[in-house]
């Protein structure tokens, strides 16, 4: 079998994608029945995503603006 023909393996980016668009239809079939699919209060949701928003920003930004990196390290002598 030659170089071209051999089938790459799923990337763990594909996965989590199929996954994520699994949940996001059941979740939507559910609402369209009337069930309730989170047993959660918006207020709690939302403060839930606001908390994951902020956290995720800080990580990003201690990340990018330090130089953890041994390339990045290196770069900066």
């Amino acid at each position: 079998m030659s170089a071209e023909n051999q089938i790459r393996p799923v990337t763990k980016g594909a996965w989590f994608r199929i996954v994520f668009l699994a949940f996001a239809l059941i979740n939507q079939l559910l609402v369209v029945y009337d069930k309730s699919p989170l047993p959660f209060t918006e207020e709690q949701l939302e403060q839930l995503f606001s908390l994951v928003w902020t956290s995720v920003a800080a990580l990003y930004a201690w990340w990018k603006d330090n130089d953890w990196s041994e390339k990045a390290r290196s770069r900066t002598k």
